[in-house]
């Protein structure tokens, strides 16, 4: 019988590829360093059992529907699978995985590391040292704002905002969260659930760790900036239009919050030259997840997702179809 055949829409570290081949799967890798057009995928799909995908690749409806009867899974490297229409996997009976909990803390980190740079405008006082245009130590150059000892409001206390959470104990902050349940890890560390509106309102900083749904999109507007202290920062490393993008434009450059550090984007990878031009904004391109160890471990995952609904078993992370 002729091999199965996996279609990877980008590459992945070689520790994925190698269990891969182990199992004796023929591979088929995107040529193009970038991700597939719209129509490249839909005239890929139905050449393979299973496709690797990846946050940048739409799994409409429309492709579901040219992968079959051929194709059996779509293995997302990522936690998030909004890309992906899970309903219509569903319907078609095409298997759905994701890769969560290993790069929890690696997101974390990268929340931390985004915080802390535009807390002290770390970002525009290198590009002040790179263009040599630095002149010397100034008493009041690149003023930013303290972090220990101020307020942290996470929004969505799950695997991610919990671990951003232990970081600020080591900061001496404050801990408020907003989730649609109470969550013991956090209030474990003297963190207390309040409502959206007081945490917009108490908050020095407020990280974004909600997943995208109906209910979070443009979750942060106009109003909620309105709502937030003038000197706050706003990080997003979740999804991008959980915050009104031009609504957030428009905070920045009027000083109603002081800054923001954004790791997502409303149309990735297209960033608004309004974002670009303002330099009270921390700009990175989505990588979250983005450790040697963190991304072939999530490769890694994936392909045993990949191998054990080849063989017709459980795969170690299914998002779709459920079990009745």
């Amino acid at each position: 019988m002729k091999p199965a055949s996996v279609l990877l829409t980008r590459l992945i570290p070689d520790a994925g590829i190698a269990l891969l081949k182990q199992a004796g799967l023929n591979i088929t890798l995107n040529p193009h360093a970038r991700p597939l057009l719209p129509e490249e995928l839909l005239r890929e799909v139905p050449r393979h059992e299973a496709v690797i995908c990846h946050l940048t690749d739409r799994i409409t409806e429309t492709v579901l529907q040219a992968a079959r009867p051929r194709c059996r899974v779509f293995a997302t490297c990522a936690v998030g699978y909004d890309h992906i229409d899970v309903e219509a996997a569903s319907r078609l009976g095409i298997a759905v995985t994701n890769t969560p909990d290993v790069l929890t803390e690696a997101t974390a980190d990268l929340a931390w590391a985004a915080l802390l740079a535009a807390a002290r405008r770390l970002g525009e006082a290198e590009r002040t040292v790179r263009a040599g245009a630095w002149r010397g130590w100034g008493m009041m150059d690149f003023l930013g704002v303290d972090v220990f000892g101020q307020t942290l409001g996470i929004v969505g206390a799950g695997r991610i905002g919990a671990a951003t959470a232990r970081r600020a104990t080591g900061f001496n902050m404050r801990i408020l969260y907003h989730d649609t349940t109470a969550r013991q890890e956090i209030e474990s560390l003297g963190g207390r659930r309040v409502s959206l509106d007081e945490l917009l309102s108490s908050s020095d900083f407020i990280s974004l760790h909600t997943p995208l749904l109906p209910e979070t999109r443009g979750l942060l507007d106009a109003r909620a900036f309105r709502r937030m202290k003038r000197t706050a920062v706003l990080v997003n490393t979740a999804r991008g239009p959980v915050v009104d993008q031009a609504a957030l434009i428009q905070a920045l450059r009027r000083g109603q919050i002081a800054g923001a550090a954004l790791d997502v984007y409303h149309d990735e990878p297209r960033v608004p030259r309004e974002l670009m031009e303002l330099e009270n904004v921390v700009l990175l391109p989505h990588i979250g997840s983005a450790t040697l160890t963190t991304r072939t471990r999530m490769a890694e995952i994936a392909a045993r997702n990949v191998i054990a609904v080849l063989r017709n078993e459980r795969p170690p992370c299914l998002v779709a179809p459920r079990p009745q």
